[in-house]
């Protein structure tokens, strides 16, 4: 599409991540941004990741940019700092603490950047505000991972909150990611369908509420798409990064073109191979085709 320097431009926050598992205990650069960017980066898209960290941290992007993401780097007084903890082999369960807090997103950081999507992925509720979203859609269709704007650091440990300014953020956005528990702190409504409906209401086009190991629904234009979860080859070892994982194949497939059904089998076949190892998704397209080809009847049933 002419008019655009980027396909996808993601927005986010590089962490310093320590995943702790019943298994393991691993030490590794995290965020939106990190998973998103690292999953995408051998997709046939011209991508760009703009962040924010510390001068400490900076050895992080230059090993993205060694691996051919291109990166702006804003500077910030500290690098958010996150504690993932996951205390059974239940995936789907994790408490989260955080130590550092980086610096927010403003509308000029992004003045010299043209992008047909911007996928925003906030940490913490002040990361970016609803101006810089309304500031975004008129550049470009804005994608967000809405999971920051429900988190409030109290002494380090991250707390489950409402967004106050949902109504008219939403309204700015096209595409909207979040899970079921997200889904009910935004709506108020259990069912995923009714919830999904709300937020439709509220303005966002593409509503995608995933359901962890039941997969994923995606709403449009009153239609609903139902996308299986598939059964990883291997045992599930870390959950952490599969939403972004699951967004970099979904937003990859809707630059190509596919549809909301194939875009989201090709997003949930992505998962689930990276929810086989711990670190990013660093496949490739020809990769995830493959599994889906082998795979396509070997699914999670939907409720």
């Amino acid at each position: 599409m002419t008019g655009y320097m980027y396909d996808i431009c993601c927005v986010g926050h590089i962490t310093l991540d320590k995943v702790v598992t019943p298994k393991d205990v691993v030490h590794m650069p995290g965020g939106t941004s990190f998973y998103f960017s690292s999953a995408i980066r051998n997709m046939d898209v011209r991508y760009t990741l703009v962040t924010a960290l510390g001068a400490e941290e900076q050895y992080i992007v230059s090993d993205l940019r060694s691996k051919g993401t291109e990166v702006t780097a804003l500077h910030s007084k500290h690098t958010v700092c996150f504690e993932n903890i996951y205390p059974s082999e239940n995936q789907d369960h994790r408490i989260q603490r955080v130590s550092q807090i980086a610096d927010p997103f403003v509308a000029e950081d992004f003045s010299a950047v043209q992008a047909r999507y911007y996928h925003l992925g906030p940490l913490l509720a002040g990361d970016m505000s609803v101006a810089l979203i309304k500031a975004l859609s008129g550049k470009g269709k804005v994608s967000l991972d809405v999971q920051g704007y429900l988190r409030k650091v109290e002494n380090e440990s991250v707390l489950p909150v409402d967004w106050k300014e949902k109504k008219e953020g939403l309204h700015y956005v096209s595409i909207l990611k979040a899970n079921e528990s997200e889904m009910e702190v935004l709506t108020g409504c259990r069912e995923v369908r009714q919830g999904a409906r709300i937020l439709a209401e509220w303005g966002v086009k593409e509503v995608i509420i995933t359901l962890g190991s039941k997969g994923s629904v995606i709403l449009s234009n009153g239609i609903f798409y139902d996308i299986p979860a598939y059964v990883p080859a291997t045992a599930v070892v870390d959950a952490t990064g599969c939403g972004d994982t699951y967004m970099a194949g979904y937003l990859y497939q809707r630059v190509k073109g596919a549809g909301l059904q194939d875009a989201g089998e090709f997003a949930a076949a992505m998962a689930t191979l990276k929810i086989e190892g711990s670190g990013p998704f660093t496949g490739t397209r020809e990769q995830v085709r493959t599994f889906l080809k082998d795979n396509k009847h070997y699914v999670f049933s939907l409720d």
